[in-house]
């Protein structure tokens, strides 16, 4: 059976390319999504973050032009979360939609307040890539 899906969006007006740029580099994380993680580290070439539930490890897709950030996110458990992320350009901005699944056994209380936690860490995305725009 599929699981629940909920797409959750924000339009940056900052070309898709420098969205991409950023979004992808795992440093930048505790900026823009500091829920997710406090610290973020590269040891030998994998990428980790410090949450409230431990280390866990990230990995991105390769690279590309289509804007495409989808991501691996593997808990202490060694269970893998799959997130689907995309930088769609418009126009002179972009919009990145992120796609949150609903885990197996996942309350709807704890479906609603990962769908907030998100949508505040694409709004934060919004206004460090919009402010940052502002200082150029």
């Amino acid at each position: 059976m599929a699981s629940e899906s909920k797409h959750l969006s924000e339009r940056i007006d900052r070309p898709a390319a420098e969205v991409y740029e950023y979004v992808s580099n795992p440093a930048n994380l505790p900026e823009w999504a500091p829920g997710f993680g406090s610290s973020v580290e590269n040891v030998d070439g994998k990428w980790f973050a410090e949450t409230t539930i431990g280390r866990v490890g990230i990995a991105f897709v390769p690279r590309n032009g289509y804007g495409v950030l989808d991501h691996d996110v593997t808990l202490p458990s060694g269970q893998t979360i799959y997130n689907p992320v995309r930088v769609i350009p418009d126009r002179s901005g972009c919009e990145v939609v992120f796609t949150l699944r609903r885990l197996p056994d996942m309350s709807d209380e704890d479906f609603t307040r990962d769908a907030g936690l998100v949508a505040t860490d694409l709004a934060r995305l919004k206004h460090v890539l919009e402010s940052a725009a502002g200082k150029e």
